[in-house]
């Protein structure tokens, strides 16, 4: 192992990653240097690092590392304890090792990965709000950009073993509001996350994935395809530098940006320990608006949602209008001329499921399915909606109309 030594010379293994006014900034390529060298050391949300580099900057923080931080000074100006400071050293120093830094760096160059820093135009400024918690940089494929511009956005996360109804929904609130301009932020994890994903792409719109591994590695591997998709228009991100795992503790800590980036937060479903609550948790400390998406109550993968509209003080939504006025977008205008054809007769779907249920006799998926002539994952889409709504009814895995006034 070969120990990391701060050369100046050795900021220009960054230069391919930065924007070309940075490239041609001795003192912004060194700094942009120092930041990727930080995010090899630290763990993410580190906030003895992010005090440290807020009040040095990224590259004196890192002199100060080098050599032991031995005067207190560092430690007196960033405010942090002599105790915190000695064992975030023990804890940094150990991978202070030459030969990863540069395979980092060496993998990025060659994949065409940039580097995205606090002090670029290119950078988040949503991300700040997370202070001394914030990312000292990212590692991004695709288009830096639409991080920047990712105003407004919304994040819609979920379960991953999420339900037909979840993931329908999800793809339809995406798909509607990427149309509408707004960025749509998820963490790529099969469910709800990879159904926002690709709603968004459906209507053109830009998305970005935030990954709590490096962005070398696509994770999960079954969607490769989808992130090199949305890296086309869009960006996939990560805090860690390349050739990094995605651990527990980082998926953990990969919602506190997707929270950070978005200027709301919308539940689809989760359980009642879902992680997707981490990430409510996140933008609830941030001040950021909650939607939750209910569910039909029965349902484990919406208890969670349940959860955060009782405890968490959540916003029920229900369309993709009403997930915009999260941020502040107002309904678009209804056109009272549509004129919906002579086709169209109000035998929509929902009417074909509520025709195919009896009030008398419990009816099963399939047989409704039969009865409606649509697909079982439709029915129980439907379903889902006619339970909230009251009008029918679940027992066992079977269905039945609830009668026009009976009792609730």
């Amino acid at each position: 192992m070969t120990a990391f030594r701060w050369d100046e010379s050795n900021a220009t293994a960054v230069a391919a990653l930065v924007g070309a006014d940075a490239a041609a900034d001795e003192q912004r390529l060194q700094r942009a240097y120092a930041a990727a060298v930080w995010s090899c050391l630290v763990e993410p949300g580190d906030g003895v690092a992010g005090r440290l580099i807020a009040a040095l900057g990224p590259d004196e923080a890192l002199r100060e590392v080098i050599g032991g931080a031995r005067g207190g000074l560092a430690a007196d100006a960033a405010e942090v304890d002599a105790d915190d400071m000695h064992q975030a050293l023990a804890r940094w120093r150990p991978r202070l090792e030459a030969d990863a830094i540069a395979l980092a760096l060496g993998v990025a160059r060659g994949r065409g990965i940039q580097l995205v820093v606090p002090d670029d135009p290119g950078w988040p400024a949503t991300l700040n709000d997370l202070g001394e918690h914030a990312p000292v940089c990212l590692w991004v494929r695709g288009n830096a950009a639409a991080l920047a511009h990712a105003d407004p956005a919304i994040a819609i996360v979920g379960a991953r073993a999420a339900t037909g109804y979840g993931e329908h929904i999800a793809g339809e609130f995406a798909a509607e509001l990427a149309g509408r301009g707004v960025t749509v932020v998820s963490g790529a994890a099969y469910g709800i996350d990879g159904a926002a994903h690709r709603g968004a792409l459906s209507a053109g719109g830009v998305t970005v994935a935030m990954l709590a591994g490096g962005v070398d590695r696509p994770y999960p591997a079954g969607h490769t395809q989808l992130l090199e998709r949305i890296a086309v228009t869009g960006a996939v991100a990560s805090e860690v530098p390349c050739g990094s795992a995605p651990t527990k503790w980082r998926f953990l800590q990969r919602n506190r940006l997707i929270a950070a980036l978005g200027r709301a937060t919308v539940v689809v479903e989760a359980g009642w320990r879902s992680g997707s609550l981490n990430t409510a948790a996140h933008a609830a400390d941030l001040g950021r608006p909650l939607g939750a998406v209910p569910g039909p109550v029965t349902s484990g993968s919406s208890a969670g949602c349940h959860r955060m509209l009782r405890e968490f003080d959540a916003c029920c939504v229900t369309t993709a209008d009403e997930a915009a006025e999260l941020v502040g977008l107002d309904r678009p205008p209804v056109d009272a001329t549509l004129d919906l054809g002579p086709a169209w007769n109000g035998t929509d779907e929902r009417s074909r499921v509520i025709d195919a249920l009896s009030t008398r006799a419990a009816r099963g998926i399939d047989d409704i399915a039969r009865r409606c002539g649509m697909a079982p994952g439709e029915v129980r889409v439907q379903l889902g909606m006619l339970a909230l709504e009251g009008t029918a009814q679940s027992q066992s895995d079977r269905w039945r109309r609830v009668a026009v006034g009976a009792g609730r």
